[in-house]
């Protein structure tokens, strides 16, 4: 079976489990070359706070923006800018990749700054 639809599937069965939690969620998604994350609502309808390595503020930091560097800085931008907005609890969703390399640490670079999941 192909490696995306695989990834995707893991992906929808946590998504779920969120949408019946009715948590804020805290979405990451990696490109060879990129790290996205956004927190939606509960029910991934809206966008309520978002940072990615193409972020201008990150962009001048950072010489690679497909490293483990690259995923700490992201985390702690979107825990900041979550505290900000008032969100300090979600789940944590990984899209089905795999809590490993860029993925931990930008949760755990999250959690230092005071997000809660």
């Amino acid at each position: 079976m192909n490696k995306k639809i695989t990834r995707l599937r893991r992906a929808k069965r946590t998504r779920l489990k969120i949408r019946d939690l009715e948590v804020t969620r805290l979405t990451v998604h990696k490109t060879p070359r990129h790290m996205y994350a956004q927190v939606t609502s509960s029910d991934g309808a809206k966008t309520l706070v978002c940072a990615s390595t193409l972020d201008k503020e990150l962009r001048k930091k950072m010489k690679s923006t497909g490293n483990i560097e690259a995923a700490k800085e992201v985390g702690k931008l979107i825990a900041q800018r979550a505290l900000e907005a008032g969100i300090t609890e979600v789940a944590f969703d990984r899209a089905g990749f795999a809590y490993h390399g860029r993925i931990k640490a930008l949760a755990e670079a999250a959690r230092e700054v005071g997000l809660q999941f």
